[in-house]
């Protein structure tokens, strides 16, 4: 959309309508607080107005004692009363304002996680929830204002309705015909005109107002990059992980530069003190000033006429200015929905990604056996956007209980095949068979329970072990312990004193544990057993680690996997001894398969080219082993 695009009036009531209809849903009380703080202070200064202008007629009127006394207590009872209830209702909306703060990003996560995991992976679906966070924290534009306006319309329509009823004695009490000249101020013309300015300055102070919102907004826009730079070089220098990185090499320098010639918060400021946005603003105020000085000589020459008490003066020029302000605060509210419909636009075109992936029905066959076959026939694949193909005519067949390696250079493809194997993203062309079924008509969650892999990446939780090993509060004690020692973390699990209660990371528990990389990789392995899918898949966990240690990781796991079928996928070949099949990609393409024998007498093929490249490593591991196991003998 066109920054400067003109938007409908239909459409920024729609975009607001839906966007509170999400509030609604996620917390009514929001709205059911703001409206009855709402109601209580728009009447309260009406009720108030109203008293004092019949306390102050009775003063400088008939004076009676008594009258003047019942008033001052009205006046006092009213405004103590109306104040106890204002605040009580102010406590329910901060309450539930701040219960909605803690929540307010709960229905993009949600949308996040929904949505398939192709969109997710989209570079585009980033940017947008970029925008949308960045427009929230540096202006509070976007869905997250909707509450705020929401008040403020119901604030300014009983403005309005107030101000009408105690308005209206100002127009129909008559001037006196003795007042002379000044009894021309009974004629009707005075209404037309009075609320033709009323309405024509509102309109005018609002438009100013508008064009300074614009300029405000227009700042968004132009530091949706600058705030990016900003706020990721103001969390790098304080993260705790870039700390050595920081220090060694004076990364600091470069972090503060990019810090402070980004920094809008301080162009904001400046535009607001001396540019177009301060003198907008005062120009707002003098057009609200200048029609209350009109207002205001109307009033005080027809209580001069004798058409009305010095009383009546108090209350008419409250509530006319009243009535002002509620229609100018209207028209206001709508120029900013106006102002905010651009970054609702961009909130519901993230939430409005839609999901492509078909979502199946059947049930996933729960064999005792544990007999499944998996076969790729003839599948094809390139990432959206994408015209390169990332595999290329792939058929392959495996099967439950067999040990799988996958091997290859980088970019061959490896990653990809396990991601369409997972169903995290559907082929382009072909089709994916379990049991001879294509694996889209599954039930899309049954299907994805099927497997448990270790990416390379993996990540750990900062809450309790237990908790990491389940992903949930309730586990079963006895199968995660059994799963971590199988693992080989069962030693350092009887260290800790509080077991399986005992945090991971000291982010939220000072207790808290920090896991070496070895050990991280030792509690993803048991998580993946803990879970008790037929398929386990690793995918590079272990690259961090050095060849031996690598090959003890993969002959532990090989052990404890039982009749699982396990994947390997691995730069380095050592462990392609203990598969019994092994799948060679290249290029997008699987160019060789079968047991590592006989690929390895295949000497015109990649997989020999790959073990020899690499083979120093497993003969130098050799002869250490060699040498260890003669100087046990001797």
């Amino acid at each position: 959309m066109e920054k400067n695009e003109k938007i409908s009036f239909k459409e920024v009531l729609m975009l607001h309508r839906r966007g509170l209809m999400i509030f609604w849903r996620m917390c009514p009380s929001i709205f059911f607080s703001r409206l009855c703080y709402a109601l209580i202070t728009g009447v309260t200064p009406y009720v108030m107005v109203y008293l004092s202008a019949r306390l102050v007629g009775e003063m400088v009127g008939n004076r009676e004692e008594r009258q003047i006394i019942i008033l001052v207590v009205s006046v006092l009872a009213a405004g103590l009363l109306l104040g106890i209830i204002s605040d009580c209702i102010k406590r329910w909306k901060l309450y539930a304002n701040a219960a909605i703060w803690q929540d307010k990003d709960r229905v993009l996560i949600h949308k996040l996680l929904d949505m398939d995991f192709a969109a997710m992976d989209d570079s585009n679906t980033h940017n947008l929830l970029a925008q949308i966070q960045q427009n929230a924290m540096f202006g509070g534009a976007g869905i997250f204002q909707i509450p705020e306006y929401f008040e403020k319309c119901v604030s300014a329509a009983v403005n309005i309705l107030c101000a009408v009823f105690l308005t209206m004695g100002l127009f129909i009490k008559k001037v006196p015909d003795s007042a002379g000249t000044l009894g021309k101020l009974n004629h009707p013309i005075w209404i037309v005109v009075l609320l033709g300015m009323l309405f024509l300055t509102a309109m005018l102070a609002c438009h100013i107002h508008q064009k300074s919102n614009k300029y405000f907004t227009g700042c968004i826009h132009e530091a949706e990059l600058g705030n990016r730079i900003w706020g990721f070089f103001m969390f790098e220098m304080a993260d705790i992980e870039r700390a050595m990185d920081m220090r060694i090499y004076n990364q600091q320098d470069i972090s503060l530069h990019y810090f402070d010639k980004n920094n809008n918060f301080a162009m904001l400021m400046e535009r607001l003190a001396k540019g177009r946005m301060g003198l907008t603003k005062g120009l707002s105020a003098v057009v609200a000033v200048s029609f209350q000085g009109v207002i205001d000589l109307f009033i005080c020459l027809k209580a001069w006429a004798g058409a009305f008490d010095i009383g009546m003066v108090t209350q008419y020029i409250g509530s006319i200015s009243a009535l002002y302000n509620g229609v100018e605060a209207l028209l206001k509210t709508y120029g900013d929905l106006q102002n905010n419909a651009p970054f609702l636009r961009t909130t519901f075109e993230f939430l409005d990604i839609p999901n492509e992936m078909y979502q199946g029905s059947l049930t996933v066959e729960k064999r005792q056996d544990r007999r499944y076959e998996i076969e790729f026939r003839d599948v094809s694949f390139r990432y959206p956007s994408s015209e390169e193909w990332v595999l290329r005519h792939i058929s392959f067949r495996f099967h439950v209980g067999e040990r799988l390696a996958i091997v290859g250079e980088n970019g061959s493809g490896k990653t990809t095949f396990i991601k369409l194997l997972c169903r995290l993203y559907d082929p382009t062309e072909g089709v994916i068979l379990l049991n001879g079924i294509d694996i889209r008509k599954y039930n899309y969650r049954e299907y994805m329970s099927v497997f448990a892999v270790v990416f390379q990446d993996f990540q750990l939780l900062s809450c309790s072990l237990g908790e990491n090993m389940a992903a949930g509060k309730i586990y079963e004690k006895e199968k995660v312990e059994q799963c971590l020692v199988k693992a080989g973390f069962g030693d350092r699990l009887r260290e800790l004193p509080k077991g399986l209660e005992t945090c991971l990371y000291k982010n939220f528990d000072k207790e808290g544990i920090e896991l070496s990389g070895g050990e991280s990789q030792k509690v993803a392995l048991a998580r993946a057993l803990y879970k008790d899918a037929p398929f386990v898949i690793l995918d590079e966990p272990t690259a961090a680690l050095d060849p031996e240690a690598e090959q003890k990781v993969y002959e532990k796991f090989n052990e404890i996997a039982g009749d699982k079928t396990a994947i390997y996928i691995s730069h380095r070949l050592s462990s392609c001894r203990l598969c019994d099949v092994i799948a060679v990609f290249d290029k997008g393409n699987i160019v060789q398969h079968g047991s590592h024998e006989s690929l390895l007498k295949e000497t015109e093929g990649k997989y020999y080219q790959l073990w020899y490249a690499q083979a120093q490593y497993y003969i130098e591991e050799q002869e250490r082993q060699n040498m260890w196991k003669k100087l046990m003998a001797d």
